[in-house]
């Protein structure tokens, strides 16, 4: 009885285990209000290419003229991007510190500038990285397909 009482123990202790990562990511839905998407021009302060998503760093000047800090979320992970042709270096490159972007933003639900990018276009108008509602990049002179 005692060892059939152990091993019901270790069987849910596993199964505990295993299962919480499952449950321990957020939905983007809960952080995030994409009702209230808008755009705006910003300068890139910082730009982290790392799991579980990207984080994008940037400037915004206010209705007022005050610099407002920001930070952004972008929706795929660095695999995905990958595949949409967007590696490390090449995204770094895109998004270096004090380049002009226009983004569009789903802003916090807590009202914090915090929100999840969902599109990055540069100064020539052209989209930046594979974020939400962007396809793959343009295919380079090499590699056109």
């Amino acid at each position: 009885m005692k060892t059939k009482l152990v091993i019901l123990f270790a069987f849910v202790a596993a199964v505990l285990l295993v299962g919480t990562p499952v449950f321990a990511h957020h939905g983007t839905g809960v952080s995030y209000d994409n009702s209230k998407a808008f755009t705006v021009k910003a300068t890139v302060t910082e730009f982290r290419y790392a799991n579980p998503h990207p984080q994008l760093f940037f400037d915004v000047k206010d209705e007022k003229g005050n610099v407002v800090h920001w930070t952004g979320e972008i929706a795929p992970n660095p695999t995905q991007l990958q595949q949409d042709g967007w590696g490390r270096k090449r995204s770094e490159a895109a998004l270096a510190p004090g380049t002009e972007v226009t983004i569009t933003l789903a802003p916090s639900r807590l009202g914090t500038p915090v929100a999840l990018v969902q599109k990055i276009v540069n100064s020539k108008g052209e989209a930046v990285l594979g974020a939400v509602g962007l396809g793959a990049p343009p295919p380079t002179e090499q590699g056109k397909q």
